[in-house]
């Protein structure tokens, strides 16, 4: 494929720079010119996707238990900055559409990874699908976000919701069947733990025609190292040794 996104993609939104997932995060990204962010988005109880990482308080948020058994009214109120740094005590954990709301309005490309709460792949994949859809239906601008994911069925059921939008496969190294799993999601990329690829990797997918995206590249060599393979993008936490005309 022709990569129609960023090449430098700030991992999480803030990277090593502000609390991640945040739109604390987000400005920073956008502060410093990235064009790209990469987040994660998962569903409260009742059913609102919100931008998190983990499916358990404790990190990030402070508390305990599983954001799937938080009502979202009560995990708003939780502090998601204060873990990082005492200036960020006012961040609280966005929804996705304040994400989209934000993002789109800076001019900012988006890989939004689902990140299901284990047993709700589907049900997660089918609403974020469905609310990135509707929003660029009528609010959208530049390329449209590319939906990512280590769930299958999440995948599977984003596909089902809105097959337009695009997907890609999360892995940590290649699998043996990489070709039959991306055809089977219809996939345009695969996204790489970047110490499991090699020139040879990066050849056959490209020439396969997907894209591929290595993550979580945070040396300046390394990220150098695979795009001279022909990676089509790098996911960073550092944003301030990677910047977007990274060469």
């Amino acid at each position: 494929m022709a990569w129609p996104y960023p090449r430098i993609i700030a991992h999480r939104g803030g990277g090593v720079l502000a609390p991640e997932n945040t739109l604390a995060g987000f400005a920073t990204a956008s502060r410093l010119g990235h064009g790209g962010v990469e987040f994660d988005v998962m569903l409260t109880q009742d059913g609102v996707p919100v931008i998190m990482h983990d499916d358990r308080l404790g990190r990030t948020v402070p508390g305990r238990g599983s954001i799937g058994a938080m009502p979202y009214a009560r995990l708003r109120e939780l502090d998601a900055g204060s873990w990082f740094d005492a200036r960020f005590a006012a961040e609280r954990v966005p929804t996705l559409a304040q994400a989209l709301e934000m993002l789109v309005a800076a001019g900012i490309w988006m890989n939004i990874e689902i990140k299901p709460v284990p047993g709700h792949d589907a049900a997660t994949g089918d609403t974020v699908a469905r609310a990135v859809a509707d929003f660029w239906a009528t609010r959208g601008a530049g390329p449209a976000p590319l939906l990512s994911s280590f769930s299958v069925p999440a995948l599977q059921a984003a596909q089902r919701a809105a097959p337009g939008l695009a997907r890609a496969l999360l892995v940590e190294s290649v699998p043996a069947d990489w070709r039959a799993r991306l055809d089977a999601l219809q996939a345009v990329a695969l996204h790489v733990q970047h110490r499991y690829l090699s020139a040879y990797l990066v050849e056959r997918l490209r020439a396969d025609g997907h894209g591929v995206m290595a993550y979580t590249v945070n040396d300046p060599d390394r990220a150098r190292q695979l795009l001279a393979w022909g990676v089509d993008a790098i996911c960073t936490d550092r944003l301030d040794l990677l910047a977007p005309d990274f060469a």
